[in-house]
């Protein structure tokens, strides 16, 4: 008999996927299928805390619940993705939480992977890389930005190339429900950051917050121009309201979008100043904006070549999208 006979059957312990929904029909099915798709070898099931939906992402969700009993429904009146997270928490029946996004999909072993990790590592929280993953070639770009340095990239889990150990944050997480609920849950004041004002929480407690790059979430990301000034414009809003919350936590990361917004307007204030009065010194603001206009032609000029020629020309309007309405949200905040 040979030694791996003799070894202890492993028990694994039971795990609870929690999954903030609105609006997700495009993704909503894949996102759920990458999660049973898992093969975890212990008890499982997936929570869905759905808000009030304009499409048939509802309906989807009930065939998916009909289909396998592992699949439940929670309903989040609030339409908030802290709320969604903390219902979902509360009707949790297990210990270790696995959050997982509606356009979000988990990669291969990635519950298992981190069920071992939260045990070798003792951590509140354990997560991975961000895998920006677009499906049209304005996607391609948006996920092109989302890694790159010069767009959201400064973060470890949107670049990957960093080894194992404790951080700022991660991307999703895997938590001790324990530990999560000692420190308050997400605070649902923050409609967005709240992963990130969370994981602060955490670290300031004492706890740790483990990023491993073995953990890997395909992320989809906006579809359109519209979509993603509305969603940068609203996440700068927040991270300003982080800042203020704990200032402490402000860096040159975060000030760059906002300072390359401010020094824009005001350069073509001064520069339509200057042009009236003739002030050839006011009329060198306009090198502000043409400064963040060769900037932006250098990030084109110098994407990998694996970007394909209509992503590339999206990129400009992409990157200009992203730090500018990100810059903005943060310089008018919250009202």
């Amino acid at each position: 008999m040979n030694d791996r006979q003799n070894e202890p059957v492993r028990t694994w312990p039971g795990v609870s996927v929690v999954m903030p929904i609105l609006n997700e029909e495009r993704h909503l099915r894949a996102a759920v299928a990458g999660v049973l798709d898992q093969h975890y070898p212990g008890d499982l099931e997936l929570i869905m805390a759905i808000g009030p939906c304009r499409d048939r992402t509802h309906e989807i969700a009930e065939e998916l619940v009909a289909d396998d009993p592992r699949l439940r429904i929670v309903d989040n009146p609030a339409g908030r993705t802290p709320h969604a997270l903390n219902l979902a928490i509360e009707a949790a029946r297990h210990d270790i939480l696995v959050r997982v996004d509606g356009h979000g999909e988990l990669g291969e072993r990635y519950i298992e992977r981190a069920v071992e990790l939260l045990e070798e590592t003792g951590a509140a929280n354990v997560g991975g890389v961000m895998e920006a993953q677009g499906q049209t070639p304005f996607e391609e770009a948006v996920a092109f930005v989302y890694t790159s340095r010069w767009g959201l990239g400064g973060a470890a889990f949107h670049q990957g190339d960093v080894p194992a150990g404790p951080a700022e944050t991660v991307f999703l997480g895997v938590f001790d429900k324990r530990e999560l609920k000692a420190v308050g849950g997400f605070d649902e004041t923050m409609h967005r950051a709240q992963d990130w004002e969370l994981n602060y929480r955490l670290r300031q407690s004492g706890r740790v917050v483990w990023f491993s790059p073995e953990l890997r979430v395909t992320y989809r990301p906006r579809s359109s121009l519209r979509a993603l000034v509305k969603q940068m414009y609203d996440t700068g809003k927040w991270r300003r309201e982080v800042v203020r919350r704990y200032p402490k936590t402000a860096s040159v990361r975060y000030l760059a979008p906002p300072g390359a917004v401010l020094a824009i307007a005001v350069g073509l204030v001064g520069a339509f100043v200057g042009t009236v009065i003739g002030s050839r010194l006011l009329q060198l603001g306009v090198l502000a904006p043409l400064g963040y206009g060769a900037f932006v032609g250098y990030v084109t000029a110098t994407a990998p070549r694996t970007l394909t020629p209509e992503a590339r020309r999206w990129l400009p309007a992409v990157l200009a999208a992203t730090h500018l309405s990100w810059g903005a949200g943060f310089l008018v905040g919250r009202r």
